[in-house]
């Protein structure tokens, strides 16, 4: 039995999926098809299969999306691309935007 004046307060809060963020890597001339192949296969958990069609995208044409991520996910996956393919003098390009 509740006390006059007494109320309850109800409090709703909307929770927000985070923005998502698209990991894309652009084609040059220098980076070894194989060793784009790796980078799928090893950062980006891609079958082997799912690699090569990813990869002969980006050959064919001049970039291709890669996977969407939280943001700080894309940015560490794009960063570890780049910085894999410096270790090995490659100048392959890969960066996170944010998703329209």
């Amino acid at each position: 039995m509740g006390e006059k004046g007494q109320f309850r307060e109800e409090t709703r809060s909307r929770v927000q999926m985070p923005r998502q963020y698209q990991v894309t890597i652009y084609n040059d001339d220098f980076t070894p098809m194989d060793f784009v192949v790796q980078v799928l296969v090893t950062i980006f958990e891609k079958t082997e299969e799912e690699a090569t069609a990813i990869m002969m995208n980006i050959h064919q044409g001049s970039c291709a999306a890669v996977g969407i991520y939280p943001k700080d996910i894309a940015q560490t996956k794009a960063w570890e691309t780049v910085s894999w393919a410096r270790e090995e003098g490659y100048p392959l390009k890969a960066e996170a935007s944010v998703m329209q």
